[in-house]
């Protein structure tokens, strides 16, 4: 065991400037005669990606094995905090059975707009349900001796240009809603580590922002732990470590340790912030080595876990005639090209080399269903194709039931870029009008990490949407068509009818370099529930095969109780959700009603429960950005139980105390003087901010260590230019066939810094600089001084790690050097 008090003042200057980035792309770094032995994080929100060859951070290259669970998305459609917790604590086993000591995940962002490309890997759009979910699976995973790392901290919502874009949001909506998820997981299951994201915050980057990092994480919530950066996040580091930033990632060689020492001893960063920093990376080195016997992995047992998780997180949004479950025996056709050649997962960092994947046709096949054919209906990439169409209905008239296999391709969900659209491919709809106009007995399921525009889909008798349901989503999903699982699945983000219905439309993803929050608190149900938009299928929303009635509701001492009965004939689960909004005027805008607590219940025919649930200190509070704290609005507030916001079964009112004075409560001054129900205005966001809105154009000049390298479209050198258009035909012609080619979207997004920080010490930031002087038009002299940086930066590089070898392996005293 490390003691880290003693490992500390050990270490002299350059050893600690050296612990603070990473060895390679996967491990920190080890001082071996300190007793400080490196580290191994890897990817993992739904399954471990653990690459001990070819190591890329994008999940391009292979890894080991591992059970690839549902992702965020679909377990979030659970509600179920006992369930998270168990899949945490399978994600834990195999991490530490493999000998990872960080996992990189939860992913908990807040899912501001439906495009997100990237939202298959986070819970909801609403903090209460993404917070407590998260917190569940931080607790699964520690309780193995693994260090959760619940991400990307914070507002990270666009893929688009996501290193470079600057978030500009007020302070009370960065509180209330992209902020209060990570409150909850730091207070209740308080992580080892947290990773910050890639974009800056207000005009800071996450990972050098203080009032982030240091303000918020640290000195309010209490966070104890380690910050790592996302790979390739880190912009100064010499600003990280005054900031809070503890660990970069992945290694930039030791150009960021030569610029922290070097700073040390000029006097520009305080030696105690890098002992704070060090002691971080000792105290979270400490933490993850301390389990000195890998944990057993029973490969069946957590197979089985997935397959209950993914079936008690699917979603039945349309029953017409009860059609649904289906009777052992029915005929079955099945067609799409998902039931042969499944999704499963999305593309990106969080891929996982799944080891036992099932498909529909195999999981019907298996199953008391009589199925009487497959028929593939339409092309993957969209294509019409009459003949497939053909076949189907053909097949369709052989059937007591039709299961359509639809989805989107992997080319609509990934990591690096978001969706354009929430339709589903066309091809996909001419299927079905096709078969419907042949059969009125029609099921449709859907693969897809998020929503998708259903209005065309309506001649379906039934619709069910599994998500992404890991390797056993598709046994999973048949248990549900059978009935073997009674449907548990609300959905935990909203369905629009129509993308113009959200409200980030047409402004989302910003391709500018600022991206406005202008909808403020209104996201997701908040939005529709305060314009009167309609929905396709509300926050909160899921079909069973039972049904529950609630009864005598009260609410006393912070505590909610109602009655629950199974008015049906099934045994079956319900999710009660708990809202509370203000019954009177309130003085400041907020949202028509809030979640502020669910449980989920479980009971047979016939039976009744009674239901708690706790209203805490999140329940009643809001953010006053003239008092900087969290104040209450005294008054009446109606406290509603039901199925989801426009649905209040019950509700009582009750009174609450005030807790403000003076401040934007009082008088208004910083809040926003119209209804949330459209964009703000400049003038009406700039009051919400309490300043000027920043300049959102990206600049016409010379191209910098921070601009996105996309714009060498622009690039004075007609070389480069041509570089661009060949790299952009690569982009295209993957988009074409349907596989996003990650290492060019990561390259069109990235800033130039990620020349030199995600370069293991190839390359420095004066070779960066250099690279930009050909860009900016001066290409003789930009070659010649990349020439000149690259055999410089070998001889810096050779030169640190010799010193940092030599430190690293001299006798250990307890004296605290310079």
């Amino acid at each position: 065991m490390i003691d880290v008090n003693d490992t500390l003042a050990g270490l002299s200057l350059t050893e600690k400037a050296a612990l603070l980035s990473g060895e390679n792309t996967w491990q920190t770094r080890a001082i071996p005669a300190a007793d400080v032995p490196r580290i191994w994080m890897a990817d993992g929100p739904h399954g471990v990606r653990k690459q001990v060859g070819s190591a890329d951070h994008l999940g391009i290259n292979g890894s080991e094995p591992a059970t690839c669970f549902p992702t965020a998305a679909t377990i979030a459609n659970s509600w179920d905090e006992s369930l998270a917790e168990e899949i945490g604590a399978a994600l834990g086993r195999e991490a530490s059975g493999q000998g990872v000591h960080v996992l990189l995940g939860p992913g908990l962002n807040i899912k501001r707009s439906p495009l997100g490309g990237r939202n298959f890997e986070y819970f909801s759009e609403d903090p209460e349900l993404a917070g407590r979910l998260a917190a569940a699976y931080v607790r699964g995973i520690q309780s193995e001796g693994v260090a959760a790392s619940p991400k990307h901290f914070a507002v990270n919502s666009q893929e688009l240009r996501r290193m470079v874009s600057d978030s500009i949001i007020d302070e009370r909506t960065l509180r209330e809603l992209y902020l209060t998820a990570f409150e909850i997981v730091v207070r209740e299951s308080a992580p080892w580590t947290v990773m910050s994201s890639y974009n800056l915050v207000n005009g800071a980057y996450a990972h050098e922002n203080a009032h982030l990092l240091q303000r918020v994480l640290r000195d309010e919530w209490g966070f104890g732990g380690a910050v790592v950066s996302d790979w390739g996040g880190s912009n100064d580091a010499v600003a990280a470590v005054r900031a809070g930033g503890t660990i970069e990632m992945p290694s930039p060689g030791f150009d960021s340790a030569r610029e922290i020492e070097a700073a040390v001893r000029s006097g520009d960063l305080d030696e105690a912030d890098l002992d704070a920093r060090v002691r971080e990376v000792l105290t979270l080195v400490e933490r993850v080595t301390a389990r000195t016997v890998p944990a057993a992995v029973d490969v069946t047992a957590h197979r089985a876990l997935a397959r209950r998780a993914a079936a008690e997180s699917a979603v039945l949004l349309r029953n017409e005639n009860r059609v649904l479950p289906l009777a052992a025996g029915t005929r079955v056709a099945l067609m799409g090209d998902f039931a042969t050649t499944p999704r499963y997962q999305g593309a990106g960092s969080s891929l996982v080399n799944a080891r036992d994947v099932s498909t529909l046709a195999q999981a019907l096949g298996a199953s008391t269903l009589d199925l009487v054919g497959t028929a593939r209906g339409f092309r993957r990439d969209g294509v019409a194709d009459a003949a497939l169409v053909s076949e189907a209905r053909r097949l369709a008239a052989s059937a007591d039931v039709v299961i359509l296999a639809f989805g989107l391709p992997e080319i609509a969900e990934s990591e690096g870029s978001d969706r354009g659209t929430l339709a589903l491919p066309a091809d996909q709809i001419a299927l079905l009008n096709s078969v419907v106009a042949v059969h009125d007995r029609v099921v449709v399921v859907l693969s897809a990490g998020g929503v998708v525009e259903v209005p065309p889909l309506d001649g379906a008798a039934a619709l069910v949407h599994g998500y992404l349901g890991g390797e056993a989503g598709a046994e999973g999903m048949v248990d549900v068509l059978t009935g073997v699982v009674e449907p548990g699945g609300r959905l935990a983000e909203s369905m629009p009818l129509r993308l113009a219905d959200t409200p980030t439309a047409g402004r989302f993803p910003s391709t500018a370099r600022t991206a406005e929050y202008r909808e403020a608190l209104s996201v997701g149900y908040r939005w529709y529930d305060a314009s009167g938009t309609p929905v396709a299928f509300p926050f909160g929303f899921g079909l069973g095969y039972t049904t529950f009635a609630y009864s005598d509701l009260r609410v006393q001492d912070g505590v909610v109780t109602v009655t629950v009965t199974n008015t049906g004939e099934r045994a079956g689960s319900d999710v009660v959700q708990v809202y509370v909004g203000r019954s009177a005027p309130s003085r400041m805008p907020r949202p028509t009603r809030e979640l502020k607590g669910f449980s989920k219940v479980r009971l047979e025919p016939g039976a009744s429960t009674t239901v708690r649930v706790p209203l805490g200190d999140r329940a009643f509070r809001y953010f006053d950005a003239d008092l900087d704290s969290w104040q209450v609005e005294g008054g009446e507030y109606e406290v509603s139980v039901g199925r989801h916001p426009g649905d209040p079964t019950l509700s009582a009112t009750v009174h609450v105390e005030e807790t403000t004075s003076g401040g934007a409560a009082a008088d208004g001054s910083r809040e926003t003087p119209t209804k949330a129900t459209r964009a703000l205005t400049d003038s009406e966001f700039a009051t919400l901010l309490g300043h000027d809105v920043p300049a959102s154009a990206w600049g016409n000049g010379s191209l910098g260590y921070n601009d996105p390298i996309d714009r060498i479209s622009t690039s004075k050198s007609a070389l480069v230019r041509l570089v661009f258009r060949i790299l952009d035909r690569r982009r295209r012609k993957a988009e074409a066939s349907g596989h996003p080619d990650l290492n060019i979207l990561f390259m069109f997004n990235a800033p130039f810094r990620v020349l030199s920080k995600m370069s293991g010490g190839l390359a420095t930031r004066r070779l960066t600089e250099a690279v930009l002087t050909v860009v900016n038009g001066q290409v003789v002299r930009g070659v010649g001084a990349v020439v000149s940086a690259y055999f410089r930066g070998r001889r810096l590089e050779k030169t640190s790690r010799e010193r940092f070898r030599a430190a690293s392996e001299r006798p250990r005293t307890t004296r605290r050097s310079r």
